[in-house]
């Protein structure tokens, strides 16, 4: 839900395009902080967020924007600017953000923007392009402070003031050896409160967070949430100090993997679809559906199979939507309790056992309580004691089997290395479906000799 201020800014904006009142909303554009801005295209249509994005002067503003947009947004605004005008807006955009981008484009597309961005440029993205986008090495900042353990304090700031004045973030000062392996790291408080001729490895601190480049960004956020530091270094198979993963960067890889870990679980994809078009949406959301609809057949077959006995009890029917819905709301508050908690590091893989029989535990205890709930309620209703037992022990089997699903499913998909948000999509729901109905009628139908 978008606050008042960024639906009033929207609001103003479309007014202002209608109107086509340029002026106004190059003032806008100026006086606008770039992620407000950023906000705005994702509620315009395809030639108003062109319109927009060309009424906006300084270039760092629109390169902010190409780093704030979503990809199908980066593709349309690109799509009518020239080459020159993109790799000017390239050239000073953090080298990580540019990569990010180039990732998105045709193969022939960036390679020519490569070509004809500066080459010092060049070659860092380059050489981010080379590893995986969800990497530490893909997500990392080529640029970071490192300097040599022998030199003092002194030294050092006249260095940050001399070579360094470009580095995106410095928050850390990063100390390698005379080879450019990492082996310590000061804050700049520590740099400013020494005398000023105490060498870095003097005070340095040794104790280093590091990540390996190949190491998941999921697992980079954990780290840096972990440890509360502001950045953390990335370094090679041999030690040697590559980049840095800064904050503002581990803020957006949680996003978008709690964004990316909700849509699997109510089976929408990976991706917000919302935002491209409807021909992508259906695509995206299709397969899940697809699983879900084999589900529901598989169910009326199994009622079907059951048709003699609901002939001569018809309402046996009455409670099918009750069972099945209590057992699917359990099993996929166990899925999504398991699945977090394994996303936040607050289970692990190796406490399966402990994790599903708290979850079974649970589901029998509630079962109990709801099975004892809806079978009064049958006995109310239809006065039948067998029937209102078989309605009781169907709720009673279907709650506990669900939270056993719920919490078995994903334990063992981590423990294999898929995926566990998956679990809780349609593929839960839909066998918890089958299961629940498939054990009413096999306790109705054993209790009441049909």
């Amino acid at each position: 839900m978008q606050n008042n201020p960024d639906k009033i800014l929207i609001e103003s904006v479309k007014r202002l395009l209608r109107r086509d009142a340029t002026t106004r909303l190059r003032k806008i554009a100026r006086k606008t902080h770039a992620a407000d801005l950023s906000s705005v295209f994702h509620s315009l249509s395809i030639p108003n967020q062109r319109r927009l994005f060309n009424l906006i002067d300084e270039i760092e503003i629109k390169g902010e924007i190409f780093s704030n947009v979503d990809e199908d947004t980066f593709l349309n605004i690109i799509e009518e600017i020239t080459l020159d005008e993109m790799v000017e807006i390239l050239d000073l955009m953090p080298k990580d953000d540019v990569a990010d981008l180039l990732g998105h484009l045709p193969v022939e597309k960036s390679d020519a923007v490569l070509e004809m961005m500066k080459k010092e440029g060049s070659e860092e993205v380059e050489g981010l392009l080379h590893y995986g986008d969800d990497t530490a090495g893909g997500i990392m900042v080529p640029d970071f402070i490192a300097l040599r353990e022998d030199i003092t304090a002194r030294e050092a700031i006249e260095s940050l003031q001399e070579e360094h004045l470009d580095v995106e973030m410095p928050f850390y000062l990063y100390v390698v050896d005379s080879n450019g392996k990492l082996i310590g790291v000061s804050s700049l408080r520590q740099l400013v409160v020494v005398p000023p001729n105490t060498p870095l490895r003097d005070f340095m601190t040794t104790d280093v967070f590091a990540v390996k480049t190949d190491m998941d960004q999921e697992e980079v956020a954990k780290i840096v949430a972990r440890y509360d530091i502001l950045a953390v270094p990335v370094v090679d198979d041999t030690n040697q100090l590559m980049g840095i993963v800064t904050v503002d960067d581990v803020i957006d890889i949680i996003r978008e993997e709690a964004t990316e870990d909700i849509l699997k679980m109510v089976g929408a994809g990976e991706e917000f679809v919302e935002t491209k078009s409807i021909f992508k949406n259906i695509k995206m959301r299709m397969p899940w559906l697809f699983a879900s609809c084999i589900g529901g057949i598989v169910a009326s077959f199994i009622i079907g199979y059951f048709q003699s006995s609901l002939s001569k009890l018809a309402y046996l029917a009455a409670f099918i939507p009750v069972i099945m819905g209590m057992g699917g709301n359990i099993g996929v508050q166990s899925a999504t309790i398991t699945v977090r908690g394994l996303a936040t590091g607050r289970l692990a893989i190796r406490d399966i056992w402990s994790v599903v029989f708290k979850q079974l535990v649970v589901g029998m205890i509630l079962g109990l309580f709801y099975g004892l709930v809806v079978g009064t309620v049958a006995q109310l209703k239809y006065t039948r004691g067998l029937f209102a037992m078989s309605v009781a022990l169907a709720v009673f089997s279907s709650m506990t089997l669900a939270a056993l699903a719920g919490s078995l499913v994903p334990m063992t998909l981590a423990k294999i290395n898929v995926d566990p948000a998956i679990a809780s999509g349609p593929f839960v729901t839909t066998a918890i479906d089958i299961i629940s109905v498939t054990f009413y009628f096999f306790i109705a139908t054993t209790l009441l000799g049909i």
